[in-house]
């Protein structure tokens, strides 16, 4: 209990965070097409979001380090604020796009931010536990943030102002805390090659999930309208998504710490591709199968960006942790950021089944590849604990410390 009254602040802040700028992914796909918006508009508003995320990244450490922790988060948050209330001042896709960069930027810098306050105030002692709860907080808010969608009208002043109001309100439990200020961490070298040359399937796996869980956030609500949902079903469709993939996460670890990491990374690659066909083919049996399927769609596909940083950090020294687990970010943006532009585009072209076969495709690109790797050299005897990888911000890697988890 001390523990988590020591954290209370921040986690509070996570989860107002995660309430405010959470929702905006879906509630602009609804209010896109409500506006007249076409299709690949929609996706640009997406590949926005993460294009601003790596922005917040990479600009948040060098932040903190001029301004301070407080004021870093106050200008990140102030962004998210200014980029969804100004939503509705501006109806135009171009104008919607940059302001999705400001609330990409506002996640990636926030998190940044936390992760790096929470680094400072946990020892070894209470690093597990506290990643715990910070992990449930996550995915708790997460979960929370696709079920206010239901309630939200699209395109409406109301919506927006709520959502910039609980994103503002994110400020006061960090700003107006007591605890001191951290000394500010340096920031992770960039280096991208770093993760090819450590394992090149891990490098390619997390892409894959950047490809996959971004399409489906960003351009699912698309589908969802496509083949029948109302509004309200859609965040219950993405609810279901997002509940799928935190569930996956205990039994889909205990295989990978058990089993060889390659193995279960190939194995969740073809239950993806099942799991793709499965919702095209079941997407006309109602909204209860629509929900099931998006479920099973975030069990196959939601760990793999965690098999595959642990797989990657299976090569990697302890010195060596923290720049990979920046490069493996950065991928996994890579990912996100062409994805939902490229998954709207083939919804546009060629039907909502589109999605999913893109999506198939990509995963059985990843299972050959998993197949040539595993003839190219044996996995490491000495392998690092599995650990659920948040993809929150480059610092992430300095929380998990996975040796000191062993």
């Amino acid at each position: 209990m001390r523990l988590l009254i020591s954290f209370a602040a921040l986690f509070l802040s996570v989860v107002l965070l995660q309430l405010g700028t959470g929702g905006v992914a879906p509630l602009d796909a609804l209010s896109g097409v409500e506006l007249g918006f076409s299709t690949a508009e929609v996706g640009t508003l997406g590949s926005a979001h993460f294009f601003g995320f790596f922005i917040g990244c990479w600009w948040a450490p060098r932040l903190m380090g001029t301004v301070g922790h407080s004021r870093a988060f106050a200008a990140f948050t102030a962004a998210g604020t200014i980029g969804l209330i100004a939503h509705m001042m501006i109806v135009d896709p171009i104008a919607w796009a940059l302001l999705r960069m400001a609330s990409g930027a506002c996640v990636a810098g926030c998190y940044t931010i936390i992760e790096a306050w929470l680094q400072a105030k946990v020892t070894n002692e209470t690093r597990g536990r506290a990643m715990g709860i910070y992990r449930i907080v996550d995915v708790g808010g997460s979960l929370a943030a696709q079920l206010v969608i239901g309630v939200l009208s699209p395109a409406t002043y109301f919506s927006y102002n709520l959502l910039a109001i609980i994103c503002c309100a994110a400020l006061l439990p960090l700003t107006v805390s007591r605890a001191p200020q951290p000394d500010t961490p340096a920031a992770p070298r960039l280096r991208p090659a770093m993760a090819w040359a450590k394992s090149p399937l891990a490098a390619a796996g997390v892409i894959v999930s950047g490809v996959s869980t971004a399409a489906f956030r960003m351009v699912g609500p698309i589908y969802g309208i496509e083949v029948g949902l109302s509004a309200d079903m859609i965040a219950l469709f993405l609810a279901a998504f997002v509940l799928g993939g935190a569930v996956a996460q205990f039994p889909v670890g205990w295989l990978a710490d058990k089993f060889d990491r390659r193995t279960v990374l190939m194995w969740l690659s073809v239950t993806a591709a099942l799991a793709c066909g499965t919702t095209v083919a079941l997407s006309g049996l109602g909204t209860a199968a629509i929900f099931l399927t998006a479920g099973f769609f975030g069990i196959t596909t939601m760990p793999i960006y965690s098999v595959s940083t642990a797989h990657a950090h299976d090569f990697a020294t302890d010195e060596e942790r923290v720049e990979l687990s920046a490069a493996l970010m950065f991928l996994y943006a890579l990912g996100a950021i062409a994805s939902p532009l490229v998954a709207s585009s083939l919804i546009a072209w060629f039907g909502p089944a589109s999605m999913f076969v893109f999506i198939a495709t990509i995963h059985l690109g990843l299972l050959v590849f998993g197949a040539l790797r595993m003839r190219a050299r044996p996995t490491p005897s000495d392998r690092t604990r599995y650990v659920y990888t948040p993809r929150t911000s480059f610092l992430i890697g300095r929380l998990l410390k996975r040796n000191g988890e062993d």
